[in-house]
Formats: structure tokens, sequence, C-alpha cells
């Protein structure tokens, strides 16, 4: 699992270093390092290790076709997917089409989001945060009238 978060930076080619434990995540996952990132609907990079973006990509086979909806989620995720490899020195190439989408310049945040990662702008990450924070409370209660359980 990809738990917590830390701040990383881009190098001038738009690589970025993993920390050794989302590295050793991916190996343990996908012996030869691949990763697929994609935009997600909170304007930051996912990145998932392939076996669990084979299981996203099936999902949508099992999906109904004649839905809009889902097919507007299927483009807009598997369109803006592209396969990296984990270089020799635990580096990932963010492509500039996603690095421009989620406006990733030299400061970032990698944020663990249990079996996938996400990349952030670090001044949106941590508004996006404050923003939560302040509304934790009213959020939690309102998952508890749907009877949505949490453990917490």
């Amino acid at each position: 699992m990809f738990r917590g978060h830390s701040y990383r930076s881009l190098d001038p080619k738009g690589r970025l270093m993993l920390p050794p434990e989302y590295r050793e995540e991916v190996l343990s996952r996908v012996e030869d390092g691949r990763i697929m990132l994609t935009n997600n609907f909170d304007g930051a990079v996912t990145g998932y290790p392939m076996d669990v973006w084979v299981q996203v990509e099936a999902s949508f086979a099992e999906g109904n076709k004649l839905d809009p909806r889902i097919r507007d989620l299927e483009r807009f995720l598997i369109s803006g997917a592209m396969e990296v490899t984990l270089d020799k020195q635990g580096r990932i190439l963010v492509p500039p089409y996603l690095r421009t989408y989620a406006q990733l310049d030299k400061d970032l945040v990698l944020a663990g989001v249990g079996e996938k990662f996400e990349i952030w702008n670090q001044t949106k990450f941590e508004e996006r945060r404050r923003q939560v924070g302040l509304r934790i409370d009213a959020d939690l209660a309102a998952l508890a009238d749907l009877g949505v359980k949490i453990k917490l």
C-alpha cells in the first residue's frame, strides 16, 4: 500500500524520484517497474502499479457503454494514461501533457492513497488539505447519515 506524503522535486527533464518505500511497493507488484500515470479528477496525476491499472481497465470493460457518463469517464482516464517505467535511480518521467494538466512545476507532493499514489502541485495539495480540514466534521456527519462506515 502507498501511504503518507512527501515533498519532492521534478528535475529539469520532468523526472520524479520516488521514495524508497514507493519503489519497493511498485517492484513488489511488477518486477519490471511499470507504472501507469493518468490524470485524475482533482487536478493531480495518479500513478497505478500495472497490476492495479489492469483492474481499472477491466472495470470499464464491464460497464454499460450505452451510458455516456461511463464513456466520458473511460475516455478521460484511459486517453490520459501513459505507461512509464522506473529507471535505475528510481525515477519516473512524468509526460509533459500530464505536467501541464496538473500544473506540476518544480515543487511537488507525492501522496500515497492505498493501491495508488498521486502527484500534486505543492500549493494545490496544501490548499486542498486545508479545505478538507475545515469541513471534515460536516463531511463525516454527512457520510454517517448515508450509512457509510469508516474506521478511524
